[in-house]
């Protein structure tokens, strides 16, 4: 976190910022001449090879832009308030093969209103581009095949959520290539954070899942075994079977011992 009013009013210098976390948020309060922000995970052999990044809802003040091959390609614009839904993702390359660098132009204004270009930020490893479209698409690492027998067995222990529930409703955003699946939660069997909730009036819990508009998802009936993981504090739908048969698949495991966590 950091203030452009803090700069030195003559200076043309261009700030410079390493980030060395694999995910976190920056906020520029009062944007000031320009940002640039390096991220380099402190991770030995780590191959992150995509960006994700999530405006604030409040955003503005800012362009964001990511430099690749020493020429700057728009991010985000400070001409048009963000949608705070949208999150934009690119490829990391880098000439060092050393993360990401991004720049952040402050917008031209005339009065000293308070302005914060805030966002969040991943890097997510071992993803590979979809197309020409790949840095509109939203968080790529969204798989739309089925996850096999050992995907599976490993989701249960690993993943940030495991819950078993049916679907109330999906809901599709053309505009931001999502799709989101509204689940009535029978048992919370993992959770990160608090994204599946106890409705007050109907005791009922319930909680949204997004994933890829091109997974083409549908609501179907019956019990589901809902796992994935979160990013921006929203659940993203990894593997999805229909609960008898996971349980089929997690008791043949456990007869041969092959399970690789008890569920």
């Amino acid at each position: 976190s950091g203030s452009g009013l803090s700069w030195e009013p003559r200076s043309r210098a261009v700030e410079q910022v390493h980030l060395r976390c694999t995910a976190g948020s920056l906020e520029w309060m009062y944007p000031a001449r320009a940002l640039r922000v390096l991220l380099e995970p402190n991770l030995a052999g780590a191959q992150h090879t995509t960006v994700c990044i999530k405006p604030a809802s409040d955003f503005q003040g800012a362009s964001i832009y990511v430099e690749r091959a020493g020429q700057l390609h728009l991010v985000v614009s400070g001409a048009e308030r963000a949608r705070p839904q949208h999150v934009s993702c690119f490829s990391a390359h880098s000439p060092r093969g050393r993360g990401a660098a991004l720049f952040l132009q402050a917008s031209p204004h005339r009065d000293i209103s308070r302005r914060t270009a805030s966002f969040q930020y991943e890097l997510l490893s071992n993803q590979s581009a979809a197309g020409p479209d790949f840095e509109k698409m939203p968080l790529v690492e969204a798989m739309c095949r089925p996850c096999d027998n050992v995907e599976l067995l490993m989701a249960i222990c690993s993943n940030d959520f495991v819950v078993k529930g049916s679907i109330r409703n999906v809901s599709h955003d053309a505009e931001n290539h999502m799709s989101q699946v509204d689940v009535s939660v029978q048992k919370v069997y993992r959770q990160k954070n608090q994204i599946f909730q106890q409705e007050e009036g109907s005791g009922e819990w319930r909680g949204p899942i997004r994933t890829l508009l091109q997974c083409k998802v549908k609501k179907g009936g019956g019990d589901f075994l809902f796992t994935g993981n979160e990013h921006f504090g929203e659940a993203w739908l990894g593997c999805a079977p229909r609960f008898k048969d996971f349980m089929l698949v997690y008791q043949a495991a456990r007869e041969r011992g092959a399970n690789p966590c008890e569920f």
